[in-house]
């Protein structure tokens, strides 16, 4: 077992020896000839991904050129994308000196000290992972989150603010301008500073498309700044845009590491040889262990806690590029990957037990980070001859061999250390990876149709709350004589009035034997 296991990983492990990261595909149980099956959509995908790269639309469903690889390599984009990059490069940097050295302040004339960042989805996880992994209470800025529209969730961060709020500067970012979860958040925000006695305007800044809503709206009301975001990088791969590049560089980050870092790992990944090229390698791991169709899940389970969110980007980033209806021909095939994920070791104390002994429909990427410590002078025994980074990656180990163990397949990725440079790398990485995995598959992985099936869905939602309200009077009513009054789905109805009555001191539920009994009055 020993000697066919290390025969294996020295077969199948690949070792970026100059950047210190390694990927082990060992573990995976493909068949000799599995790579060579693949040769042909293989081809396919790195032809794909050079057009991609070169300009072409990569996004046919909405004609659009993707470019999130040139973020970090703005000599490879058309002449506009390519100054529209450095350009906002430039103005980051000339931006946050401004706030740092107070040269830029908050209207008591006192130097921020704060950022409430106002996004959802790509425009708000980008900067939590970014924020989570590389900084802690000596970051000039702290930085705070409105990424849902949930009322409960917006006043318990405004009570984490609490008094600076005075030297809080608002993030608000929306490529359109109009996400709803967004609009909300700024209202919401604009609303508790102007009752506790601040000028929202000279708090406020705008990441949003030019001329969108947001953008004409900053602009009407003075706000301090606002940069425009480019409709050819979506919101799931714009962390090293505008949107994650302006958060982190004002909690000091260095975002020049974190650039450098994903562009020698594109370098790298760009290499036809698929025996040198992790990405590639990755993405036939996904193909390999799902039979191409998403068939096992994928949990990812980082173990360092500065990379606890890391499974969560990776899960919008994977299951919102591939979760596809319908390929680029128009078959219906249901593509996808689910992913999910927390850290470890605390997952051996969560759900490793089925793992292990249940259903066997994953695979496990463990990510492992080599130094335990930023100091090797910082590392104390715990027990004799063994630390708490001795303990780490024995977990690691055990967890890994007692679920190879068990017939259960996984990949290793190891990185040196969590920092600017390496999370860059990672973020890379996985980026590529999709790109040739929705290439092997032929789906669109730049589009997002069900994203807005949801969001119409809501609209729809509200517009029917709308009308049920209005049709509510002091004679009680069940939801069925209102949904027939408005023309509307009985159970729709039904649960916009239980919403309306649980949120208004002015319409009453009264709970009958059966909800269809039930009746509501204003």
């Amino acid at each position: 077992m020993s000697t066919s296991s290390w025969t294996r990983y020295i077969q199948h492990v690949t070792r970026y020896t100059d950047l210190g990261i390694t990927l082990d595909i060992s573990r995976m149980k493909f068949e000799p000839e599995f790579f060579s099956s693949m040769e042909s959509p293989r081809a396919r995908a790195y032809s794909d991904m050079e057009a991609l790269e070169g300009g072409a639309i990569a996004n046919p469903d909405e004609n659009r050129m993707v470019g999130h690889y040139w973020l970090r390599n703005a000599s490879l984009a058309p002449a506009e994308q390519r100054n529209e990059i450095e350009r906002d490069l430039a103005d980051i940097k000339e931006f946050v000196d401004h706030i740092h050295s107070g040269s830029v302040a908050a209207p008591n004339g006192e130097k921020f000290t704060r950022v409430l960042l106002i996004g959802i989805g790509g425009s708000a996880l980008g900067p939590q992972l970014v924020s989570d992994a590389l900084t802690d209470t000596t970051a000039p800025m702290s930085l705070s989150f409105f990424d849902n529209t949930d009322p409960a969730g917006l006043e318990k961060t405004l009570r984490s603010i609490g008094s600076e709020m005075a030297t809080t500067l608002v993030l608000v970012i929306s490529k359109s301008g109009g996400t709803a979860e967004t609009r909300n958040g700024m209202l919401e925000a604009e609303r508790a500073f102007t009752a506790a006695g601040h000028d929202f305007p000279k708090h406020a800044v705008a990441v949003t498309g030019p001329d969108s809503k947001l953008d004409k709206h900053a602009k009407s009301q003075g706000w301090i700044k606002r940069f425009p975001m480019g409709d050819w990088v979506g919101g799931r791969t714009s962390v090293m845009s505008v949107v994650g590049l302006v958060p982190a560089a004002l909690q000091g980050v260095d975002i020049d590491q974190f650039l450098a870092g994903a562009h020698d790992m594109d370098i790298k990944t760009r290499s036809r040889n698929t025996s040198d090229n992790i990405s590639m390698k990755l993405a036939l791991m996904w193909f390999h262990a799902g039979n191409g169709k998403g068939e096992k899940d994928m949990v990812v389970l980082p173990y360092k806690d500065s990379l606890v969110l890391f499974s969560k980007y990776l899960q919008q980033l994977v299951m919102e590029s591939l979760g596809k209806e319908h390929d680029l021909n128009g078959n219906k095939v249901n593509q996808g990957i689910a992913v999910y994920g927390n850290k470890g070791s605390t997952d051996q104390h969560a759900y490793v037990q089925q793992l292990r002994d249940g259903v066997n429909n994953f695979f496990v990427t463990f990510i492992e980070v080599t130094e335990a410590r930023a100091k090797v002078s910082d590392n104390v025994e715990v027990e004799e001859g063994a630390s708490t980074g001795d303990f780490l990656q024995g977990f690691l180990r055990g967890t890994r061999d007692a679920l190879s163990g068990s017939d259960r397949e996984s990949i290793t990725i190891t990185v040196p250390r969590v920092d600017a440079y390496y999370l860059g790398t990672l973020i890379a990485m996985f980026e590529r990876a999709v790109s040739f995995y929705a290439s092997l598959i032929k789906v669109n992985a730049y589009h997002q149709p069900g994203v807005e099936a949801g969001k119409k869905a809501a609209v729809s939602f509200l517009e029917l709350l709308k009308a049920a309200r209005a049709k509510l009077t002091s004679t009680p009513a069940t939801a069925g004589e209102i949904a027939r009054d408005i023309e509307a789905d009985i159970e729709s109805t039904y649960h916009a009035l239980v919403h309306a009555a649980a949120n208004s001191t002015t319409i009453h539920h009264t709970i009958k034997d059966s909800p269809e009994e039930d009746t509501f009055h204003a």
